[in-house]
């Protein structure tokens, strides 16, 4: 039977939390009422009756005591079985289903970002795992699939995310002849930022921040007729006309005038290279998409009534 209904106190005023850690453990105690959940969620609300797909109808399922204990619900009709973690990121995984959903938990709990490290030291499980485990939430649970075009007051940016040169990336380059050591002088990824005042945003690397690029960007994401803010970078001369366009003139140090800024965009940005920095250190140019997601999905829940760890439950029930 599924775990019965379990108290949960009332919670305090003035916490800004919807779920804490205490009211997970109650709802999710161990690994078999995190399997009971994806059964009720995935097949049978009811915890009984679920579609057949060998049947072709709605048929009564029950979980047969085996030793060891199976995973599987079976049709009493034609005994076709069914795994509430197939296809799912908990498919054929060696580590407890309890300790997938606090990783879950953790990543939708903060706002800065845990690193695997962290989780490896909660869990008692090796880097490796912990390290897959936030890779594979991140890259198939929080990936930015929302395609609803942007609309409104927009606000688009362009930032390089990559770190300063260390002291012996500068001895190469001096070793080389390369004198002029500035910014430039380290391959850095360009990301593409657009986000919509109190609404969603989009982060996605890009190849450059060349005109041509940001123009396609911003195409494939807003809406024809929309205001878009951006700095005063000459690859969004293109926009006016497709778009109702006001610049801010950050090169005379000018960041705020009346309605016209970038401060949302940037403020995202800024909230991502933090993390990047306090907590993650370093991120290679192959995993930082799967890092923009992650921030960019928290943004895009934050205000969401339900609470941002059953949203992100419910988003893993889909095969």
């Amino acid at each position: 039977m599924p775990p019965g209904n379990r108290h949960i106190p009332a919670r305090a005023p003035s916490s800004e939390s919807i779920t804490s850690v205490m009211e997970f453990m109650r709802e999710f105690p161990d690994d078999e009422a995190c399997l009971w959940w994806l059964w009720l969620n995935r097949f049978a609300p009811d915890g009984e009756w679920a579609y057949c797909p060998r049947c072709e109808t709605a048929r009564r399922f029950h979980r047969y005591k085996t030793n060891p204990p199976t995973q599987a619900w079976t049709c009493t009709s034609c005994t076709r079985k069914l795994y509430p973690t197939a296809g799912t990121i908990f498919h054929k995984s060696s580590t407890s289903l309890h300790l997938w959903f606090y990783a879950m938990f953790i990543m939708t709990s903060t706002r800065c970002g845990v690193s695997a490290k962290q989780l490896e030291r909660e869990l008692g499980v090796t880097y490796k795992t912990a390290w897959r485990m936030f890779n594979q939430i991140r890259n198939r649970l929080m990936v930015q699939d929302d395609y609803t075009p942007l609309s409104g007051e927009v606000e688009a940016d362009e930032t390089f995310i990559g770190g300063k040169l260390r002291e012996g990336e500068r001895r190469k380059l001096r070793a080389q002849g390369i004198q002029n050591l500035g910014p430039a002088s380290k391959p850095r990824a360009t990301v593409m930022g657009i986000v919509e005042r109190g609404g969603r945003v989009r982060a996605e690397v890009v190849p450059s921040s060349k005109g041509y690029v940001v123009k396609t960007k911003i195409r494939q994401y807003v809406l024809p007729g929309t205001m878009i803010y951006t700095d005063d970078w000459s690859g969004y001369d293109t926009l006016r006309g497709r778009y109702m366009h006001k610049r801010i003139n950050h090169s005379a140090r000018i960041y705020v005038d009346g309605d016209v800024h970038t401060n949302t965009i940037e403020g995202f940005f800024s909230l991502v290279k933090n993390g990047i920095r306090g907590v993650y250190h370093s991120v290679s140019q192959k995993w930082l998409q799967g890092y923009l997601n992650e921030y960019a999905w928290r943004h895009n829940h934050r205000d969401d009534p339900n609470a941002m760890f059953e949203t992100l439950l419910l988003r893993s029930t889909v095969s």
